[in-house]
């Protein structure tokens, strides 16, 4: 079997939530491709004042991918930074803290169960037969100490995962991103970009792709990778002299932090597989366009699905996984007569950095 099928599968896994501060809708599709590898995480309420999103788009597997979907979130909330506040540093230590995880023999136990059906039934028994106190294990689901067992030395997935992640708590938005899945902010109709895509030419991460010993062919890292920064990956992250965010791939993500005002309508996050057929604005419009003729906001999801599968194999794009994450912001009447506009022209100041590269 190739990359591709002969004919798209355009089933849809579909869903919808919202609380007192947001609502959300988001919507996966196979496509063209031979096996789905996105997965994501949508919890409008990780505790009672802050929400998780997280789109993650697998490469060489699924198995990372589903790891980051299931764990990441609980390792923010783990955090004792988070804990303190701060939540940046905490999805920060998160995003290292899946790299870390995934090795030994937990690591590859877990990575088993979520793979095919030959892998969890082995990673199962191996948990039956090596994990401490056996069957006990519900109880120590977050212990994840040294495992003896014919893994103990695994040193982690070769395949590998992009994540972006959107954490909201009160007025504060804090994106994490690694790889060149993005969020994308709409603020009175103008799109602006949250994240950065993490391209082997970008100059910062050529730099370190070099210092740290490989090289960029034909735009990818050691001529394999097409990103220069993903959870997973472990043959990139191999030397001992060097910190992890200063591997040749490394899963340090960019922090971006912005103060929400009204005039902010919603975020997007997705994988590539949208981005590349249409851009940052083009996104924006296409749901501002539909998102009060749907009857939610998974079927305004679904129909930008639609909008970028490509009829055919034959350009590439519109061809690959795609999954889509809208988060709408509910206006609060105290914040609608409170907004001023010298409110929303400092919000807006504090992303022209990032607008410019708004598509």
């Amino acid at each position: 079997m190739g990359i591709y099928l002969s004919t798209p599968k355009t089933e849809k896994f579909s869903e919808n939530g919202e609380n007192d501060r947001l609502k959300f809708g988001m919507s996966s599709m196979q496509g063209w491709r031979a096996t789905m590898e996105d997965a994501h995480t949508a919890l409008p309420d990780l505790d009672n004042r802050t929400s998780f999103f997280g789109v993650y788009d697998g490469h060489g597997g699924k198995v990372v991918a589903k790891f980051c979907a299931k764990y990441l979130h609980t390792q923010v909330l783990k955090s004792e930074t988070y804990v303190a506040g701060d939540l940046g540093a905490s999805v920060q230590k998160a995003f290292f803290r899946m790299d870390e995880m995934m090795r030994g023999q937990r690591g590859w136990r877990e990575l088993a169960i979520l793979g095919d059906k030959i892998n969890k039934f082995t990673g199962m028994l191996e948990g039956l037969i090596w994990s401490p106190k056996g069957g006990d294990m519900h109880d120590q689901v977050d212990d994840w100490g040294f495992e003896e067992g014919p893994h103990s030395d695994f040193s982690g997935p070769t395949s590998g995962s992009t994540a972006c992640v959107a954490i909201m708590r009160d007025k504060q938005l804090i994106v994490a991103n690694a790889g060149d899945s993005r969020c994308v902010l709409s603020r009175k109709g103008q799109a602006f970009n949250l994240s950065r895509d993490h391209k082997p030419e970008l100059e910062i991460e050529r730099d370190r792709i070099l210092k740290a010993g490989g090289f960029i062919h034909a735009g990818r890292v050691n001529g394999s990778l097409n990103l220069a920064r993903a959870i997973g990956d472990m043959e990139f992250k191999q030397n001992k002299y060097l910190s992890a965010e200063k591997q040749i791939v490394t899963a340090n993500p960019d922090i971006n932090i912005v103060d929400l005002c009204d005039d902010d309508e919603f975020i997007v996050l997705a994988c590539d597989g949208i981005w590349d057929c249409m851009s940052s604005q083009q996104v924006v419009d296409f749901i501002r366009e539909h998102i009060n003729i749907e009857n939610s906001l998974s079927a305004v999801c679904e129909r930008l699905l639609d909008r970028c599968l490509a009829p055919s194999t034959a350009g590439g794009e519109g061809c690959d996984n795609m999954t889509m994450i809208l988060v709408q912001f509910k206006k609060s009447t105290t914040d609608a007569n409170t907004a001023s506009a010298s409110s929303a022209a400092e919000g807006e100041q504090s992303l022209q950095a990032t607008s410019s590269e708004a598509e």
